[in-house]
């Protein structure tokens, strides 16, 4: 059984524009904040393209190695959107029309305008569950443990309050930032010193340059308040002896 403070996650975000920097990648950030709002710590991220050995190797790799797998891209209708048949294969499950999407689309749809394009966003594993979309009716839809989004960023936002009863979260991560007047060199050995006697503290350190001025923002990390207040105290003690100047946020 999965100990609660162990559900993490991997995300895979599929498609040459990513790739080629065509297209930004927003989606990472949407899921990442969304999933650790639930408890759900993202591991892992790979951007991959649309090569359909690619996605079923790396789908296979992240399904087994993770809590939860959230894909996005590729589930559109046009030739080069191939993660719904790339999952059918990863899973040896049979690729076709889902009846329940075809439903849902035919109705969306006005006659005369679900052609052969808009019918394959209903091709998918046919043993599939839909993920409903509120925005523009194609649903993404999950199997096992892995969650198949679409990659345009507003549909994907939408799609994810349908599937937060569908997943088992843990305690919500909070955070913390300090930022400061300093480099990291300056506070490196101390920053480790704390969190050496802090393993349940994830410590970020995040260089920023701000009105001309270099400085750096420390990020705590806990699914605990009072070990974030314990660290945030060994913090300020050595940016108190040390005399550094923390900034407050603008």
């Amino acid at each position: 059984m999965t100990n609660k403070k162990d559900i993490n996650a991997g995300i895979i975000i599929i498609g040459n524009e990513i790739l080629s920097g065509r297209t930004k990648d927003t989606n990472t950030s949407t899921l990442a904040v969304w999933l650790n709002s639930l408890g759900i710590k993202v591991d892992e991220v790979r951007v991959i393209p649309d090569i359909e050995q690619t996605i079923i190797d790396t789908v296979n790799t992240f399904r087994k190695k993770f809590s939860y797998v959230f894909t996005s891209g590729g589930i559109g209708p046009t030739h080069d959107d191939i993660t719904s048949s790339s999952i059918s294969k990863a899973f040896k499950m049979k690729y076709g029309a889902h009846k329940e999407a075809f439903k849902i689309l035919e109705k969306y749809y006005k006659p005369g305008e679900f052609n052969e394009g808009r019918q394959k966003m209903a091709r998918m594993p046919i043993e599939a569950s839909l993920i409903l979309n509120p925005t523009s009716g194609a649903p993404g839809f999950y199997v096992e443990n892995v969650f198949c989004l679409p990659g345009v960023p507003s549909i994907l936002k939408a799609m994810l309050g349908g599937i937060q009863n569908k997943i088992a979260g843990g305690d919500p991560i909070l955070s913390l930032t300090i930022n400061l007047r300093t480099v990291e060199s300056e506070i490196a050995e101390s920053l480790s010193n704390v969190q050496n006697k802090n393993d349940d503290v994830e410590i970020g350190s995040y260089p920023f340059f701000r009105a001309g001025k270099l400085g750096v923002s420390l990020v705590l990390r806990s699914t605990s308040q009072n070990k974030i207040d314990i660290c945030n105290s060994e913090i300020l003690k050595f940016v108190q002896d040390k005399k550094i100047e923390i900034v407050e946020e603008s």
